[in-house]
């Protein structure tokens, strides 16, 4: 059985260069994710808020707010006339976790710019490219708790809104050769989002663990996987789809 740690098969597309931008590619999943897509010879621009503390000959880093939809759109613009992009992989995302009585409008505005705009605004940029390529592969990172979880409103929502997107998308893009695809991740360690609400090694940590029918959190290698999968161009007839990646809780229920 293959180590899900390792970077799958990844046969080349049928273009000359693959370029694949990636959010939040500075830290957590986003790291893993690139790293995958670099084992695989694909060329990667991270866009985050901050630089990946390591370096890769085929890795360009891109300091952007995504919140900011305004900074973002000039970034992807700038981008799609330095690239022929191949690959868009959304991955960056916030919490702004709260009660329903204490969600504030501001946060909301603030997930929609972050988890919808943005990667309309990439997509959009990149859409030219692949077009004309035949070949585009888009995967959109939502989350398990798109199917709900307490204080997780505005997350929820905008994550679920993720999903419908991808949907419509793929149905606009499949004749073109493109391909548009969820991958949805439940609890996943030695994240910062994850460890903000729940700290390793914590009380909470255990219980949580014991709710995952396998029986432990997932890792960001768990999820690049998954990635890598939708990403690969064999994968060209499937398109649309949603896979969590959660350990089996998305079947049954958590509650933190």
């Amino acid at each position: 059985m293959q180590d899900a740690r390792q970077p799958i098969e990844f046969i080349a597309p049928p273009i000359g260069r693959t370029v694949a931008l990636v959010t939040g590619g500075s830290g957590g999943i986003g790291a893993a994710i690139c790293r995958h897509l670099l084992a695989a010879g694909i060329e990667v621009v991270s866009l985050a808020r901050t630089v990946p503390a390591w370096q890769h000959p085929r890795l360009h880093a891109v300091t952007v707010d995504l919140m900011d939809t305004e900074a973002t759109g000039k970034v992807a613009a700038e981008l799609a006339a330095r690239f022929s992009i191949s690959h868009v992989i959304h991955n960056a995302g916030a919490l702004r976790p709260d009660l329903v009585e204490d969600v504030k409008l501001q946060d909301l505005s603030a997930l929609v710019a972050l988890h919808l705009a943005s990667p309309l605004l990439l997509v959009q940029a990149a859409l030219p490219a692949m077009k004309t390529a035949g070949f585009g592969r888009i995967v959109l990172l939502s989350s398990r708790a798109a199917l709900g979880l307490r204080t997780r409103s505005a997350y929820a929502a905008t994550k679920a809104g993720l999903i419908g997107m991808a949907r419509s998308w793929a149905l606009e893009l499949a004749p073109h050769g493109i391909t548009v695809n969820v991958v949805a991740p439940g609890p996943i360690a030695g994240t910062a989002m994850f460890q903000e609400v729940v700290p390793p090694d914590s009380e909470n940590e255990a219980k949580l663990v014991a709710r995952i029918p396998v029986g432990r959190l997932g890792q960001p290698d768990d999820v690049a996987h998954a990635v890598m999968f939708f990403a690969a161009p064999a994968s060209g007839f499937i398109t649309g789809q949603t896979l969590f990646v959660c350990g089996g809780s998305s079947v049954g229920s958590l509650t933190t």
